[in-house]
């Protein structure tokens, strides 16, 4: 009888690594897509980068047009509407700096992805959230 009370709370640890590692994944992959947007000096304007103009906006491009970069995604394509990403992007600028570093040419990046975590009887309570995040610096070309 009570090694049957563990398995509930064995199959959570088990479900939690695995919402934990989807969603480190799904940051990682955004991240890899910043990485490879383009940000150079111009002439002609080169931003796919693009920044955000507050902690609750998706990034804009700088250029003419001035389009959305990185979109907030809720949910993720095709993972069953369980897991939302977003990007902000952070100018290093004069008198803005991020973390202490001042630097026209450097912007932080934050991709946060959030789920609704399991717990040991099921499925957490509505607007409870778990999240990974990892921040990066990308510098203009």
């Amino acid at each position: 009888m009570a090694l049957s009370a563990a398995i509930p709370l064995a199959a959570y640890g088990i479900q939690e690594g695995n919402q934990l590692s989807t969603a480190t994944f799904l940051v990682n992959q955004r991240l890899e897509h910043v990485r490879n947007a383009r940000w150079e000096e111009g002439p002609p304007c080169v931003d796919a980068l693009g920044q955000s103009a507050s902690s609750t906006v998706a990034p804009v491009g700088s250029c003419a047009g001035g389009a959305v970069t990185f979109a907030d995604e809720n949910p993720v394509l095709n993972q069953n509407g369980a897991y939302a990403r977003t990007v902000r992007i952070t100018s290093c600028g004069v008198g803005v700096g991020c973390n202490g570093i001042v630097n026209a040419d450097l912007r932080q990046v934050v991709v946060t992805v959030t789920y609704r975590p399991m717990t040991g009887t099921g499925v957490s309570a509505a607007g409870t959230a778990k999240a990974s995040t990892v921040t990066m610096y990308v510098a203009r070309r």
